[in-house]
């Protein structure tokens, strides 16, 4: 097969669709393997820094990036029409979930729509975004068949939507998916695993982990017909340490919420539990830590003041949304999200029973939180919990600031807008209490203790360092 003899000499051209946290990371990996990359995105500002060697993402350095751009393996552009260049197309592109917590297909759909106009033969696909299991069967595969029809009514300036838009994501079908489109033309669909591969893997990336990267942690792998597995597997291996065939693209999606479901669920149980126990005055830090001694049948997790990043916040509705198509309710996961969801306004009512203990309100008190991205030492604010704590103190009447050396300004998200820069430690004391959010390795936790006058540590990063006081609460 010309594919797999491409990917296996590595002249195959590799095309990664979304140069975010996920996209960009593969894509050099497979430069610096000794694979063409041409990297899409929307977005002018990527290809421009990327091209002058420059990341924006903290934990990919400029050194990996120069390096794959030097040996000239590595571009990036905003032009489309280059995507049958290509020879294997990697969609790494974002899967949120709408306002009312049910999946925003549009990124996807738009991806697809594209590389519908422009899908060539002996093309393979592969979608990395985390999704409801079908979405690749259901949604990308009828509209990669039809991708010569839809070329061919371009070509003739006709339109290729209907009257109700290009695309309805609530039935997951385009107007030209039906066989009749077909049997008035001379144009035959494509045929999938003859006329073009098509698989699904869902990414694994843990921004800056210091014990995993895109390389080493093994890859899921699930093709519509064998054929595309086998193509899928060839062009993984090729950079991954590990592939882990399984016997559908189905399979695949549903193994990456799987994952996520299942730290979902263990984390509201701590959060849960951190309620309670914080009643009994008892420390749940303490309990999971001689809980983890031992040695079989448990696994710690941690509570915090919220979910936060792209997947554990988001992957779990996805299931639920899909699984009301087949009239179960998945009542043990959404009971998770909320418990989960509910975490920053329980830090909102800590602080404030811990300000009430010194005779100050809430309303008109000032609050520093400490950390804007979700986790540790990255830039990553998607979902990031402060964000919310920010909103639901401000609504509480309290002057907020924030400090993240990581996340110099708050720029603007889908969900938040807020005007803010992040301001110097050299103020701790001028805040009635400071709430951490994030526990990055960065701050002076024995100056930040010393200064502050009083502390809510949502990460229990105090203790842990072995720093005490009357005006430190855990929350």
């Amino acid at each position: 097969m010309d594919l797999l003899q491409k990917i296996n000499d590595k002249s195959a051209v590799v095309g990664i669709i979304g140069l975010g946290y996920v996209g960009l990371p593969l894509g050099l990996e497979f430069a610096l393997k000794g694979f063409k990359v041409l990297g899409f995105d929307l977005d002018p500002r990527k290809p421009k820094l990327l091209a002058e060697k420059k990341t924006y993402i903290k934990h990919i350095s400029e050194q990996k990036i120069a390096k794959a751009v030097d040996i000239g393996l590595f571009s990036a552009t905003t032009d489309f029409s280059r995507l049958p260049e290509a020879d294997a197309l990697i969609i790494c592109v974002p899967t949120p979930l709408d306002h009312h917590r049910e999946p925003d297909m549009s990124y996807i759909i738009n991806t697809a729509t594209t590389i519908q106009k422009y899908l060539r033969k002996g093309q393979f696909v592969s979608l990395e975004s985390t999704t409801y299991p079908g979405t690749t069967d259901e949604v990308l595969l009828p509209m990669f068949e039809q991708a010569p029809l839809v070329q061919a009514k371009l070509a003739e300036g006709e339109p290729i939507f209907s009257e109700g838009g290009p695309f309805d994501h609530t039935s997951a079908l385009h107007p030209y998916t039906d066989e009749e489109s077909f049997s008035h033309s001379s144009i035959h669909p494509f045929q999938v695993g003859n006329d073009f591969y098509l698989a699904f893997s869902p990414e694994r990336e843990d921004p800056n982990n210091p014990n995993y990267s895109t390389s080493t942690i093994p890859k899921v792998v699930g093709g519509i017909t064998p054929t595309c597995l086998e193509i899928a597997v060839a062009l993984y291996n090729q950079v991954i340490v590990r592939t882990v065939p399984v016997s559908t693209a189905r399979a695949a999606e549903a193994t990456k919420l799987l994952e996520n479901i299942y730290r979902s669920i263990n984390i509201a149980l701590v959060n849960e539990l951190k309620m309670v126990f914080d009643r009994m005055n008892i420390d749940i830090w303490e309990v999971i830590e001689a809980a983890s001694t031992k040695p079989f049948g448990f696994n710690a997790f941690y509570p915090g003041p919220g979910l936060g990043g792209h997947c554990i916040p988001i992957d779990p509705f996805y299931l639920t949304w899909k699984a009301r198509e087949y009239d179960i309710n998945t009542k043990f996961i959404e009971l998770a999200g909320e418990i989960n969801t509910f975490q920053p306004y329980y830090v909102v009512e800590r602080t404030g029973e811990v300000l009430n203990q010194f005779k100050k309100s809430l309303n008109g008190s000032k609050v520093l939180i400490l950390g804007a991205a979700y986790k540790k030492d990255i830039d990553d604010m998607r979902e990031s919990p402060s964000l919310k704590l920010i909103e639901v103190f401000e609504k509480k009447g309290a002057e907020v600031e924030y400090n993240d050396p990581y996340v110099p300004t708050l720029y603007k998200m889908r969900k938040y807008n807020f005007d803010m820069d992040s301001v110097s430690l050299d103020t701790v004391k001028d805040f009635d209490v400071v709430v951490l959010s994030t526990d990055h390795s960065d701050y002076d936790y024995e100056s930040i203790a010393k200064n502050a006058k009083l502390i809510i540590d949502t990460r229990n990063a105090f203790a842990k360092r072995g720093i005490k006081g009357d005006h430190i609460f855990k929350a």
